[in-house]
């Protein structure tokens, strides 16, 4: 499952919709951010036995709010909905302050759950299945070994979606032409990236 940024209702909806049994979700990252509903989809997916959950880049820059109680500057983008899912539950949900460089909230750390905490503190920053399925919130570089890139590569890099693309496009049919990648997954998933198709 991709980026849910707070859409509870879609969130219940694909659940509702596939075929998932309950057996292992492996849901891609960001799911704060954007709508104002976080709160109700992480506990939807604290429910769910056997989830892996993948660290995106705005569940990174909650993180820092939790681990630092200082905004980050990119959480602009979307971040005031994520707190305000925190402070509908304390009764402030009208307690953030917006400007045109920012805004300023009544939420601390402390106000969200624990469980919520720790969920945000120990997501994995990929997956590899037992068939060698690649799952990675952004993608990474892939002119360097897999594993022991840099964290952020890993929910930030998007070189990886537009090279296939590019190769897809215009190289696959050229007698000896390769997509190159130093590790070799079987599939790779990502999410991150709107692809519009």
């Amino acid at each position: 499952m991709g980026d849910i940024h707070g859409g509870y209702k879609s969130l219940r909806q694909c659940l509702e919709r596939s075929p998932f049994d309950r057996d292992t979700l492996i849901q891609l990252g960001d799911i704060a951010d954007g709508w104002n509903e976080v709160y109700e989809c992480v506990e939807e997916l604290l429910t769910i036995r056997n989830l892996i959950a993948i660290k995106g880049n705005h569940n990174e820059w909650l993180n820092q709010f939790i681990q630092t109680a200082y905004h980050p500057d990119q959480w602009r983008q979307g971040g005031a909905a994520t707190a305000r899912s925190y402070l509908r539950l304390l009764g402030k949900e009208d307690m953030i302050l917006q400007t045109g460089s920012g805004y300023k909230t009544a939420l601390n750390p402390s106000d969200i759950p624990e469980s919520h905490r720790h969920f945000f503190s120990h997501q994995h920053l990929y997956y590899i299945d037992e068939f060698n399925n690649c799952y990675v919130h952004a993608g990474f570089d892939r002119h360097q070994a897999f594993k022991g890139q840099r964290p952020e590569v890993y929910y930030w890099d998007r070189n990886l979606w537009p090279a296939a693309l590019s190769y897809n496009a215009y190289k696959r049919h050229q007698p000896g032409n390769k997509f190159r990648m130093i590790t070799v997954s079987n599939e790779i998933f990502i999410g991150h990236t709107s692809t519009d198709k």
